[in-house]
């Protein structure tokens, strides 16, 4: 497995590159000032060449601008506040990600100035394959796109040789190309589906042969859960060093967790996997024209306890026209709404515990670097 801890330095903050040459150094700061310029970044962002534990940091953070901008890193509501319109504008989605990015209290570390805009461009296409993915809720779901599928019982559902990974992936998630057909998922896998298209666009665009072994390794093994953090992600922030609750950077994959106990036990509602698109919106894989802000998120999560009910047989399930009953009539009393959503916006409890804690996980997930040369991904094929 690889070393996590070269993605990031706790003890600094935004975007840093390190390197053993002064060249290096200034050739990626200039690189990356003459990118900042294209986008429109320059006013809200420091670029600075320091020494750091013998190499060369290059460091991008936050102005006095942006941090104006941004009190106690609260990136969600950075898009109203510069009036962006990341979902007509591609540069301005870039815009808000890359200040986001210089806004993290824990910094963000790349091998090169490449990394950098690649990780920028996955982010990229996380937000639009996430406000374009739309499914049905199962957590039992083993419905895909029989041409582009098979489903084995030990190797999950691979792709069919001859099939291109990318395509295959849109239509599986995009019913706009699918022609309306809906495939069951959890929330779980449909966020990674919408991750790993992110990955797999990046990587036929710009690095051929890692794209060619990930179309091989789902052709072999499907990569889930723990598997697919371990090949393709790591995380910034923990319990015992959390990230600000109201710091996200777009084309995040999220967990907020349940912290109900009772509700938790029914399949599926354990907690809610979401990307987060900037604009202070996260996906709904459900209906993807109804994205949540953060405090819908909350008082849906918080609801759950509302709808469980046993069937017939004495299993616990989930009533969901209970919960949205419940969320309106929350949203229609705001002195309840507000309660309730302080009540979730608490760091989580730690695994297996249910006290104190509320619905925000401590980490964000970010995707490794994918370079020709300095990628890191663990496939297995």
């Amino acid at each position: 497995m690889a070393d996590y801890s070269k993605h990031k330095i706790e003890e600094l903050e935004g975007i840093c590159l390190l390197f053993d040459r002064e060249h290096q150094a200034n050739t990626a700061a200039s690189k990356i000032s003459d990118w900042c310029v294209e986008l429109g970044a320059q006013a809200y962002l420091n670029i600075s060449i320091v020494s750091y534990q013998e190499k060369l940091l290059v460091q991008v953070t936050a102005s006095p601008d942006l941090k104006t901008l941004t009190p106690d890193h609260d990136t969600l509501n950075l898009n109203m506040r510069l009036g962006l319109d990341t979902l007509n504008s591609p540069e301005q989605l870039d815009l808000e990600i890359v200040l986001c990015l210089a806004r993290a209290p824990i910094a963000y570390c790349f091998p090169s100035v490449q990394e950098l805009q690649a990780a920028v461009r996955v982010r990229h296409f996380a937000v639009d394959a996430a406000r374009r993915t739309e499914l049905a809720f199962n957590p039992d779901g083993y419905e895909r796109p029989q041409e582009c599928w098979t489903y084995d019982e030990s190797s999950g559902f691979l792709l069919r040789p001859g099939v291109d990974m990318v395509d295959a992936l849109i239509k599986t998630t995009q019913p706009e190309v699918s022609g309306e057909q809906l495939y069951t998922f959890s929330c779980g896998r449909a966020a990674e589906y919408i991750m790993l298209l992110a990955i797999a666009q990046e990587l036929k665009a710009n690095n051929p042969l890692l794209y060619k072994a990930l179309e091989k390794q789902w052709q072999t093994r499907a990569l889930l859960a723990d598997d697919f953090n371990d090949a393709f992600i790591f995380e910034i922030g923990s319990l015992e060093h959390p990230l600000p609750m109201r710091f996200y950077v777009p084309g995040s994959r999220l967990w907020f967790r349940n912290p109900d106990s009772r509700s938790a036990d029914v399949e599926g509602f354990e907690g809610s996997w979401v990307v987060y698109h900037g604009n202070g919106e996260f996906c709904n894989l459900w209906e993807r024209a109804k994205p949540f802000n953060l405090s819908d998120k909350c008082l849906e999560i918080y609801h759950w306890r509302d709808g469980v009910f046993f069937d017939a047989s004495g299993a616990i399930k989930m009533n969901e026209d209970i919960v949205r009953e419940k969320v309106l009539q929350s949203k229609q009393t705001p002195a309840q709404a507000k309660q309730i959503i302080e009540r979730m916006m608490r760091y989580r409890d730690v695994r297996g515990v249910y006290a104190e804690g509320g619905c925000i996980d401590a980490s964000r997930d970010v995707v490794r670097w994918v370079c020709p040369g300095t990628s890191d991904l663990v496939l297995e094929a």
